[in-house]
């Protein structure tokens, strides 16, 4: 706004001007000082963070207490579920979850609606809790916990 406001004056001050130009400058001055004051307040807004455990299963067909080691996910079964963060219109993918192997996740998303998609159909087999539409809001956390269940049996 100082900068819109110092060509203002540098202009009536270096040579005459009609009232109508003195407007039409002050105008753009203004339109100027409004268009930087609302970036600023964007890039200053403090990020959210969505956060929770995807379980996957079953991996195996048959379940045992203790789990069996080999019936546990791994990072190449997060990979074949690939849940994805969306706009609320779900039209631009915003980020991929990539979860630890113990399938906690945590993502840093600016304050905002989000949808929160399974990137694999299932042909009718097994089923999830998602999409299931998130708010995120600035430095507080969301949390979504996710079931995927595979439809092994």
């Amino acid at each position: 706004m100082v900068s819109g406001i110092v060509i203002v004056r540098f202009i009536t001050t270096s040579g005459t001007m009609n009232r109508r130009s003195y407007k039409i400058i002050v105008g753009i001055a203004l339109l100027i000082g409004l268009l930087f004051s609302g970036c600023e307040s964007q890039l200053t807004q403090e990020a959210g963070f969505l956060e929770g455990v995807i379980s996957i299963g079953p991996i195996c067909p048959v379940e045992t207490d203790p789990p069996d080691p080999g019936c546990l996910p791994t990072a190449e079964t997060y990979k074949a579920y690939p849940v994805s963060i969306w706009t609320s219109n779900g039209r631009r993918k915003i980020a991929q979850i990539n979860p630890a192997l113990n399938g906690s996740y945590k993502t840093e998303l600016i304050p905002g609606n989000y949808v929160v998609k399974l990137g694999t159909t299932n042909n009718g087999i097994g089923g999830s809790n998602l999409p299931a539409e998130v708010t995120i809001t600035s430095q507080n956390k969301t949390i979504l916990n996710i079931d995927i269940d595979t439809g092994i049996r």
